[in-house]
């Protein structure tokens, strides 16, 4: 069975020859265990291009070319071919307006500084801020085109290569959500007093979630099979507005997303760290189809994966939920023991796609992540063995 069918038979419930894989990789060391070679990518592009004049327009040209993706996509996809992960992400959203020293501005005004984990050399993008010190000067900004042409390059290019490797892994494109490009663009402290003028607060909004809807009939219309919606509305210990806020202007935007891309036969997998107790009601309304990665660590024992299943497990997919704490930290058994107790509860009868509860980071070691691949080898085999 290829990804594409393995990933959506999961998304329907219904059982494919294996549980489904998907993971977010910033870890170096692994990815040159089983033999990919790594780079700093679009940062080293980046970095050459700082002292050039006409950089930022040079820096478009360059990813607006498909063939930029492809070379990226083909080392990140064949690593996930090796360690049978099914699904590899594309780039729609999220590109540089502005080159600056150690970093970017990307399209939506958030700055984006590249940091280095000095041990294996791992290149982690890190949000520095926002850019916008006022309403005034966010009006004054041009806003993200959905027809750029940066993002079919990018989308097509993952799908090329999904071809080249025969269908082994599944490209999913990444579209910004609601959340977080409308309150990085500002910082935390100026966004907070953007609420507290509600005209100001809906324009902002609206912006991300017209640019969000356009995307996904873009990629609808493209015969896309799963979008994720890249959005964290939540810390630790509770959502990052009122339920109230996100009632009013996040949840009917995203509703339109999940519609627009159902009617075109698309599915939608929300990504969203933090404790989204409060909201999970609201976000399963919506129709999203998939959620990841019910962060394990967070303040509320009620959020959690096994609990939510009970609840909510024939209408949603989970996608998650090992802890990268334990990862780094635990022991062996306490990773393989986790990894078995979620294959067994969660993935008979379908809907769930194993991973951690956020991603691979520099501090996971190669035999804490082959613990973990061991455990789906054993037990994610359909049909799930319950016992042993």
């Amino acid at each position: 069975m290829d990804a594409p069918t393995r990933v959506m038979k999961a998304l329907n419930h219904e059982e494919p020859d294996r549980v489904p894989a998907y993971e977010a990789f910033t870890n170096n060391a692994i990815m040159n265990h089983y033999g990919i070679p790594t780079s700093k990518g679009s940062s080293k592009t980046i970095k050459a291009l700082t002292y050039l004049p006409f950089k930022d327009r040079i820096a478009g040209w360059v990813v607006s070319n498909k063939n930029f993706f492809v070379k990226g996509y083909t080392d990140s996809y064949e690593f996930l071919r090796r360690v049978k992960i099914d699904v590899g992400i594309c780039l729609f959203t999220h590109f540089q307006r502005k080159i600056i020293k150690g970093g970017i501005i990307d399209e939506f005004g958030r700055i984006i500084k590249f940091e280095t984990y000095e041990e294996d050399g791992t290149v982690i993008s890190a949000y520095h801020g926002g850019y916008f010190k006022s309403f005034e000067e966010y009006e004054s900004w041009e806003r993200p085109d959905p027809q750029d042409p940066k993002r079919l390059a990018s989308y097509h290019a993952g799908k090329e290569v999904q071809g080249l490797m025969n269908n082994e892994v599944l490209a999913v494109p990444t579209i910004s959500g609601l959340l977080e490009p409308s309150w990085e663009a500002f910082g935390i402290e100026r966004f907070s007093r953007l609420l507290a003028r509600p005209k100001h607060a809906k324009k902002v909004f609206d912006d991300s979630g017209k640019l969000a809807v356009e995307l996904t009939k873009i990629l609808g219309d493209e015969g896309t099979e799963l979008i994720m919606v890249l959005d964290d509305y939540g810390f630790k210990n509770g959502p990052f507005m009122s339920p109230k806020n996100f009632q009013t202007y996040v949840f009917p935007w995203l509703k339109r997303i999940c519609d627009e891309a159902h009617k075109r036969g698309t599915k939608i997998l929300l990504h969203s760290d933090g404790d989204l107790m409060l909201l999970f009601d609201d976000i399963v309304n919506c129709g999203i189809d998939a959620i990841n990665p019910i962060e394990p660590s967070t303040a509320n024992p009620e959020y959690d994966i096994f609990k939510l299943n009970e609840r909510y497990g024939d209408k949603i997919t989970f996608v998650g939920n090992i802890s990268p704490i334990m990862l780094a930290e635990g022991s062996i058994q306490e990773i393989e023991d986790y990894s078995k107790k979620l294959i067994q509860e969660l993935a008979p009868g379908g809907g769930y796609i194993f991973a951690s509860g956020h991603s691979i980071p520099p501090t996971v070691t190669v035999d804490r992540w082959e613990a973990v691949m061991r455990m789906r080898e054993k037990y994610g085999t359909y049909p799930i063995q319950t016992s042993s």
